[in-house]
């Protein structure tokens, strides 16, 4: 089970995609990732519509990115791709859904604790951070894959 549709999957390359080249096209992106090229049409179409992405028309034409990276949560973007993040069917506003047990239910109540909390986080996390490039490990662990570094002492004789 995943948490995320491949199309939300696909919209976070496709989105990662224009935040580090500045713009782009259907067929740039389908050539880059190997992804069908009606696919990412659709999901640009729909990123557009969601108001993540303008698109801009002709020759030249092509998507860029609607508002900064910085300015966009991933909660906003799967609630959007997603027509809303459901972790069960009773998480959605505490609303029964499709479940025949959900007036005796124990687990109903930490569940839906448990839904705000992930959406929270989310709520937290930027784009921009998810496009961040993963930081440099620090040097204990460089250390312990046999990596020394410069202002590492050296115990052999010879050094």
């Amino acid at each position: 089970m995943t948490l995320l549709s491949r199309k939300a999957d696909y919209a976070l390359l496709i989105l990662q995609y224009l935040h580090v080249h500045g713009s782009g096209n259907a067929r740039e992106i389908h050539e880059k990732f190997r992804l069908s090229k009606a696919f990412v049409a659709n999901i640009l179409k729909e990123l557009v519509k969601s108001g993540f992405v303008t698109s801009t028309r002709g020759v030249k034409g092509g998507y860029v990115l609607a508002r900064a990276s910085a300015a966009v949560t991933l909660a906003e973007v799967i609630e959007k791709l997603e027509d809303g993040f459901k972790l069960t069917v009773c998480t959605e506003h505490g609303e029964a859904g499709n479940c025949d047990v959900a007036n005796v239910c124990p687990v109903k109540a930490p569940m839906i604790e448990i839904h705000r909390r992930i959406m929270d986080m989310l709520r937290g996390v930027t784009l921009a951070d998810v496009f961040a490039p993963p930081p440099v490990p620090p040097v204990p662990v460089l250390a312990t894959l046999g990596i020394r570094t410069p202002t590492e002492p050296t115990n052999h004789p010879n050094a």
